[in-house]
């Protein structure tokens, strides 16, 4: 209990909150589009982006998030436009990234342990300013949702429907690609490159597991990712281990349990 008495900890259980939330509402548009390799593809693209920014100076946050828009830049129109498959193109994208990430964490003179860092995640570090960020984010995020809620919601179950219903069904995916990447990029620290695409997946599929209501899903998505970040943050915190495995192992768990016990699951059953 002596851990909430410090001001570091108090600030990592507030950026657990933001980023659960951001991640919670845009793994709901990524779960039901069944586009969850896109999330792996920019998270590596924003891992790359925070290797070059650490290997040239610039600020983390803003060159990986330039690097996510990059990906989301040339995931849009080849998923649109392109002649390859979509999950082709994205895994043209993630091979590409995950080059260059490497390619840049061997060029680090003398700080690959900054590199590590983004690899695995250091919630505990996070400064003022970070969480200023996740909250700027979280907030824009949970916004356009409620803003754009029937829009949204017509444009992840059937982008064609919605272009026939007269819905810019095409701006309404790129701002979904847009989200996906300002999440990524502002959660890079806290959750790690490698792992930020799990701590966005796992959290909406689980919720997918127990509900058939878009509205509770967002909650429950929300609620689950919430749930992992703090404890796995209690947990790493506890046994001195990275917080960003701790927080995608909990949401593994959280996901196993919701399956194993899923309304869904059990109808299928009965039916067969």
């Amino acid at each position: 209990m002596e851990l909430f008495g410090y001001t570091f900890f108090q600030r990592a259980l507030l950026a657990c909150l933001l980023a659960g939330i951001a991640c919670g509402t845009v793994g709901v548009w990524i779960v039901i589009m069944k586009i969850s390799f896109i999330g792996v593809a920019i998270s590596h693209a924003a891992f790359a982006g925070g290797l070059f920014a650490i290997l040239t100076g610039q600020p983390v946050v803003l060159v990986s998030f330039i690097f996510s828009l990059a990906a989301c830049a040339v995931l849009g129109p080849v998923s649109d436009r392109g002649q390859l498959h979509p999950e082709t193109s994205i895994g043209i994208l993630f091979s590409s990234t995950l080059g260059l990430a490497f390619l840049f964490m061997g060029m680090l003179p003398e700080g690959r342990s900054q590199g590590l860092n983004l690899l695995w995640g250091s919630v505990l570090t996070v400064s003022s300013g970070d969480v200023g960020l996740l909250a700027a984010t979280a907030g824009l995020v949970v916004l356009s949702a409620c803003l754009f809620y029937k829009e949204m919601q017509s444009v992840i179950f059937n982008r064609e429907l919605a272009r026939a219903s007269g819905i810019a069904a095409a701006v309404f995916f790129y701002l979904l690609l847009f989200f996906t990447g300002a999440t990524v990029s502002v959660t890079l620290k806290s959750v790690g490159g490698l792992l930020v695409f799990a701590f966005i997946i796992n959290p909406a599929a689980s919720a997918y597991q127990v509900t058939f209501s878009l509205k509770k899903m967002y909650g429950l998505s929300i609620l689950f990712a919430v749930v992992s970040g703090w404890f796995g943050l209690l947990a790493a915190s506890l046994f001195n281990v990275p917080a960003g495995a701790c927080i995608v192992l909990v949401s593994s768990i959280i996901f196993a349990l919701a399956a194993i016990f899923s309304p869904k699951r059990r109808s299928n059953e009965k039916q067969a």
